[in-house]
């Protein structure tokens, strides 16, 4: 059988190849090589396996990136740890753009979308805040958060080699 994160990562990556279209239990099984009994062994339908896919990619490319963090010390080696860690993963991109585009066609996924961000600026303002800097905390931290957002939505998108020296270059600027 498979487990309920093997459906769940089989969604995400569904989703950011081929958008919310493409994730269907149709072509999930298809992509796992099972049938539907197991979907419905962890899911209650459409509507259950959306919540869960929602759920996991907050926990996965939010929270569980703060929880990584914030085993460092001082809030510029939190904010550097965070964002090379964010900057690491070469499909993250494609996941966010799927999402976002998901965001405004739904409007659960749109409230999921917006509890990710509030998350992630919330963290960054608060890494923000300790650092030692005359520029305004809070909207350092949405100039950061930005700045990947909008590397990610320019077509083609700003590569990650690119975006870590805009970074370097931002946080060189407020030293």
């Amino acid at each position: 059988m498979v487990s309920r994160g093997e459906w769940l990562d089989a969604g995400l990556e569904l989703l950011a190849a081929e958008g919310a279209p493409a994730v269907t239990i149709e072509r999930l099984t298809g992509v796992l090589g099972i049938t539907k009994g197991s979907y419905y062994h962890h899911f209650k339908g459409a509507s259950g396996y959306k919540a869960a896919l929602l759920e996991y990619f907050e926990l996965r490319y939010t929270t569980r990136l703060i929880d990584l963090v914030e085993g460092t010390d001082d809030s510029r080696t939190k904010l550097q740890h965070l964002l090379r860690l964010v900057l690491s993963d070469p499909d993250s991109a494609a996941l966010e753009i799927a999402v976002r585009a998901w965001a405004l066609q739904d409007g659960d996924v749109r409230a999921a979308q917006e509890r990710v961000d509030k998350a992630r600026t919330a963290y960054l303002k608060k890494l923000c805040r300790g650092l030692d800097t005359d520029v305004d905390p809070d909207r350092f931290a949405q100039l950061l958060y930005l700045i990947l957002i909008g590397a990610e939505q320019v077509v083609p998108p700003i590569g990650k080699r690119d975006v870590r020296e805009i970074y370097d270059l931002v946080l060189r600027l407020i030293d």
